[in-house]
């Protein structure tokens, strides 16, 4: 059945503007994530729906792409009836877990300690809970896994496309070729696959060499119209991916070059790419570096040797 998605943009403090939520009116009313926990974007999201003769009392079901604050937030404005549905990572993002949250807290200040970072006191602290600052207080009612079906409108695909977040799903309309993709591709910029604290006795998830899987994967699936979580709706993703691809390669071929001049620190390179932007926004740059190392890693082009406790990475 050909149902139509309603576009919802609603402002965030974020420098990436608004977010998009999406209405699907089918068997269920379903929201596909929400906004972040402000009063602007709370206002938006009941004037908006009421302009297409909704209100919150009629949405059955919130499911979520991933667990980000400005697509999770104004999961506190839903009532308990409505139920929420997601990837069963988000749990411990939007329940604010907090023996997950201390986990996140030490393991961020283990690992940039490795990578060279020179951390203030409490500063991964206080970057693990500015991540939460716009979030909300939720719980999963049910959880959704690659080849699952969205209740309701079972014509729409459930797939993990991890990279971005490891929570992160997109949902596939296999009658329309509509792809509600969340932040996988964006127009305006390209999604920042993010460092995230691995489960107890895990090692930490590669997300850039993830998030290139998941956009191969965008390749082959029969796609007419992508839905993101920010800017404009994408007619010719395979077109934006080949660009996405080229300017990987090429900020890892960056990194290469200055690797087989002398051996860096992860901190170092991070200092190098990025010398203005790196301490306004410490942990979004220090997760494309790491990516980028870790790519290189996989590849065979580059080595790591500790020294000291500290990670170092030269060519080879």
């Amino acid at each position: 059945m050909k149902e139509d998605i309603i576009q919802l943009s609603i402002p965030t403090p974020f420098a990436v503007g608004d977010v998009h939520a999406y209405v699907l009116k089918g068997e269920a009313v379903t929201l596909v994530d929400c906004g972040p926990m402000t009063i602007e974007a709370q206002q938006a999201f009941v004037t908006q729906l009421k302009q297409h003769h909704l209100c919150i009392e009629d949405i059955d079901q919130v499911v979520l792409t991933h667990h980000h604050a400005d697509h999770v937030g104004l999961l506190d404005m839903m009532k308990p009836e409505i139920r929420v549905l997601g990837h069963q990572v988000n749990e411990p993002y939007i329940s604010r877990d907090p023996q997950f949250m201390q986990r996140q807290i030490d393991f961020m200040d283990t690992y940039f300690q490795q990578l060279g970072v020179p951390l203030h006191q409490n500063e991964c602290e206080r970057i693990v809970k500015q991540s939460y600052t716009y979030s909300c207080t939720a719980h999963l009612d049910s959880v959704l896994k690659e080849g699952d079906r969205i209740k309701g409108h079972e014509h729409f695909l459930v797939v993990e496309t991890p990279g971005h977040a490891q929570s992160h799903l997109s949902f596939l309309d296999e009658v329309t070729g509509n792809f509600i993709g969340g932040d996988l591709l964006l127009t305006t910029i390209s999604s920042n696959p993010l460092m995230e604290a691995p489960d107890e006795g895990q090692e930490r998830q590669k997300s850039l060499i993830q998030y290139k899987k998941s956009l191969h994967r965008l390749l082959t699936w029969p796609i007419k119209t992508i839905y993101p979580g920010h800017g404009q709706l994408i007619t010719s993703h395979h077109e934006l991916i080949k660009e996405r691809f080229k300017k990987q390669e090429k900020r890892a071929h960056t990194i290469y070059q200055l690797l087989q001049r002398k051996e860096m620190t992860a901190f170092h390179l991070c200092r190098t790419l990025f010398p203005v932007l790196y301490e306004e926004a410490l942990f979004l740059t220090m997760s494309e570096t790491v990516g980028q190392l870790d790519v290189l890693k996989a590849a065979g082009q580059i080595e790591e040797i500790e020294k000291d406790g500290i990670l170092y990475y030269q060519a080879n």
